[in-house]
């Protein structure tokens, strides 16, 4: 059965890694059999094994699909280089490649280009709701604003306050308020 996820999913999926075919039209299904045929012809699944853990995304106005490598067993360099040849027409990617170029890399995953703003939270009122709204201002602030709302729904979701905070923490610098006040007073910017 093809789970349907969405490019946030993909997002979270750092450490995991998988085969993206892009532009995937029709019966999924058709795309998932066909698909772990060619890969057996090949001699890239081994074993008699298949891809078992295949999900849809949308991205693009595309349909797409992505066939987790996790626990298949598989000659990678085989399947390297027929992601290569069937790159043109099936728009193949590795997951880990996909993430990066297409919807600005993995949550938490901070790249050097990537600046959080400074956001004042050591000293304020330690209520999550309270550090959350701060936070999302923050973001808000500095055009954020999808980041914001998507923080939001995370830590709302979250099982503990101190992954609330970690999440937090993927989204802004905490700093605290003290710090934020010496800044504004040397004129200095907070990115």
């Amino acid at each position: 059965m093809i789970k349907k996820i969405t490019t946030d999913d993909l997002r979270r999926m750092n450490g995991s890694e998988g085969l993206v075919l892009q532009g995937c039209g029709g019966e999924l299904d058709e795309w998932v059999t066909g698909i772990n045929d060619l890969l057996t012809e090949e001699g890239i699944l081994l074993e008699g094994d298949t891809f078992k853990d295949v999900s849809s995304f949308e991205h693009d106005g595309l349909t797409n699909l992505l066939f987790s490598m996790d626990d298949v067993k598989l000659d990678i360099g085989k399947m390297a280089m027929w992601r290569l040849k069937s790159h043109s027409s099936l728009g193949g990617t590795w997951l880990s490649d996909f993430v990066p170029n297409k919807l600005g890399g993995f949550v938490g995953e901070k790249t050097l280009e990537q600046e959080y703003p400074d956001c004042p939270l050591i000293g304020a009122d330690s209520n999550i709701y309270n550090l959350m709204g701060i936070a999302s201002r923050t973001l808000k602030k500095c055009g954020m604003k999808d980041q914001a709302a998507e923080m939001c729904e995370r830590i709302t979701a979250s099982g503990s306050y101190d992954e609330a905070l970690n999440i937090i923490g993927e989204y802004v610098n905490i700093v605290s308020a003290e710090d934020m006040d010496e800044d504004e007073d040397q004129g200095m910017t907070m990115m």
